[in-house]
């Protein structure tokens, strides 16, 4: 069943989990979203052809660039995509670094599928982002 406002929206899924990628893949296409996944940040900023994301969804630590440096690379870039950082290991100075920079949220990968949607649905209510 779709999250009723949420039917275009395109979620990009950075983490190196295969199968937490999945996992959140399926569980936003159930909402009624579009995911889009990518094993790391590296791949992540290949992906030339990738849309415009309406939210992302960013692991804190990867191999290579973190998500947090990601996050830092996009802002300094002008983008103002709302991201959600999730974990699986919730260090304070971490959760501190991460939300000293814009971000909607920060979850661990333990928290319920209802958190990261109730997160992604915060970002429907916001008002239009510059393009």
């Amino acid at each position: 069943m779709a999250i009723s406002g949420v039917g275009n929206l395109c979620i990009g899924v950075v983490d190196d989990d295969e199968s937490l990628r999945r996992s959140v893949a399926r569980l936003l296409r159930a909402a009624g979203m579009q995911p889009m996944t990518y094993g790391s940040a590296e791949e992540f900023r290949a992906d030339a052809g990738q849309p415009r994301f309406d939210c992302l969804v960013l692991d804190v630590q990867l191999p290579g660039m973190s998500g947090v440096d990601l996050r830092n690379e996009l802002a300094a870039e002008g983008d103002e995509t709302p991201v959600l950082f999730v974990t699986a290991h919730d260090d304070p100075s971490v959760r501190a670094e991460a939300m000293a920079g814009p971000c909607i949220g920060y979850l661990r990968k333990t928290d319920a599928g209802s958190e990261l949607l109730n997160a992604i649905r915060r970002v429907v209510s916001l008002p239009a982002r510059g393009q």
